[in-house]
């Protein structure tokens, strides 16, 4: 009877902790990669992830469903940054050392060209309103525009000293350069590719964010320990906000309208409010805060500690540590897969990628419909209006981004009698060029959206 008991109490506590287990997050496992990895990006079309390996001159790829690498490319000297473009799957990868852009076919994994540069290549930006690449040249001072169709450079945009940091301004169409040793942002028309504009900001400006849902740009000033508020539409300062010691890095989250900022010499991570700018609470991390990533399926925040070899991962409603995991040396950078919901980071001293776990992806979370009929939809690539063949016995449509955001929620209203499966004509209007997943039921389907 005392067993018995005993067994009982376990099992008690075992379904207590049931909810928590399912929702956690866990170390999956962790991948060799190549030299001093430095950046990664995802690739939503074939579901992979790209690694920059810095010394050893080469990018790995990883297979984004059974994390095996499927093939390591070989590109310039010390690339350092990379970036997806989505409407031609292209990788583009920056190459600090020999001054140059590598073009990756996001489907064969084969160089498809070498762009030269004007002289160090340090980040990248894609412009997906306008299919254009981004590149800014820390040593020269200049932003280099690429074509994304033909991989040719469209013009050479002059800009500050030392251009540190790219953002894409969706909703004005415009790109935002911050430049380090001037202490400015210049803006740039993403259409006609020319400067609107040079805004001041704080001492040594080295990051920025954009926030969708206001219309405004965040740029952490590195030594002045503080964050400029631009308008997306006027380009004006709004406001100056005081954070910690160096604010390095930065992540939107859209669901809760926040900016996170991690400042790299206080180990914390500065709370924002996206609508009314003030600070909401400060989260102590590990040491030396190096890259944020937004989770945006469960609302989280994960923050690569460099120096302490952990990952802090926030809670992005309430502002809470859920945890904090254990990786490799030197977490450095971020890349989120949305269909198995794994999170990669980059651990530049230990060569090798970590991938953290979380609840079940898109095209694995669990329903409790039955689909009577196959879904489909029609066109694909669509322009316009996309068509889907709806079963009966799903009630709603959703439509997600790459990076795992719900655009579109529609409700199928369906009378009394009818019982059979329905055509549903969904508008795309406003939504950008790009891949996109739409979900039925328990079945998701990959579409691309054309201009």
């Amino acid at each position: 009877m005392k067993k018995f008991k005993s067994l009982c109490l376990l099992i008690t506590a075992l379904c207590s902790l049931l909810p928590s287990l399912l929702f956690s997050q866990w170390l999956e496992t962790t991948i060799p990669v190549g030299d001093y990895p430095r950046d990664l990006v995802y690739n939503s079309t074939n579901n992979k992830v790209y690694c920059a390996n810095a010394e050893s001159n080469n990018v790995t790829v990883i297979n984004g469903a059974s994390n095996s690498v499927i093939t390591t490319i070989t590109v310039g000297v010390y690339p350092w940054a990379l970036v997806y473009n989505s409407l031609n799957n292209k990788v583009y990868c920056a190459n600090d050392g020999s001054n140059n852009v590598t073009v990756i076919d996001g489907a064969s994994n084969a160089v498809i060209s070498t762009i030269p540069d004007g002289g160090e290549p340090w980040t990248l930006v894609y412009n997906p309103t306008n299919n254009k690449v981004y590149c800014a040249d820390a040593w020269s001072g200049n932003v280099m525009v690429i074509d994304g169709a033909s991989d040719s450079v469209i013009t050479t945009i002059t800009v500050g000293g030392r251009p540190d940091a790219l953002v894409h301004n969706s909703t004005n169409n415009k790109v935002y350069c911050a430049n380090r040793n001037s202490d400015n942002v210049t803006v740039i028309n993403g259409v006609s590719d020319s400067v609107i504009t040079t805004i001041t900001v704080g001492d040594v400006p080295c990051a920025l964010a954009y926030n969708t849902l206001n219309n405004k740009v965040y740029c952490a000033n590195g030594s002045s320990n503080n964050v400029t508020v631009i308008d997306g539409a006027s380009d004006s300062v709004i406001t100056t906000i005081p954070v910690g010691d160096y604010p390095f890095v930065f992540a939107y989250n859209s669901a809760n309208d926040k900016v996170y900022c991690a400042n790299a010499w206080s180990n914390n991570v500065t709370v924002i409010d996206g609508a009314s700018d003030s600070v909401i609470t400060t989260i102590p991390v590990g040491s030396w805060p190096y890259d944020l990533a937004y989770n945006s399926m469960n609302k989280k925040v994960y923050c690569a500690n460099s120096q302490s070899d952990n990952v802090t991962v926030i809670d992005g409603a309430t502002d809470s540590v859920i945890t904090t995991i254990t990786v490799a040396g030197g977490p450095c950078a971020f890349a989120w897969n949305p269909i198995q919901n794994r999170t990669y980071v980059a651990n530049y001293f230990s060569f090798t990628v970590s991938v953290i776990r979380d609840e079940v992806g898109i095209e694995e979370r669990p329903t409790l419909d039955a689909l009577s009929l196959t879904p489909e939809i029609y066109p694909n690539p669509a322009k316009g209006v996309m068509r889907v063949i709806v079963p009966l016995s799903v009630k709603e449509i959703k439509i997600f981004d790459v990076s795992g955001k719900m655009i579109k929620n529609i409700e199928i209203l369906r009378s009394a009698q009818n019982d059979k499966a329905e055509e549903v004509k969904i508008s795309l209007k406003g939504i950008n060029p790009g891949i996109y997943f739409l979900r039925l039921g328990r079945e998701t389907r990959k579409f691309l959206v054309v201009k």
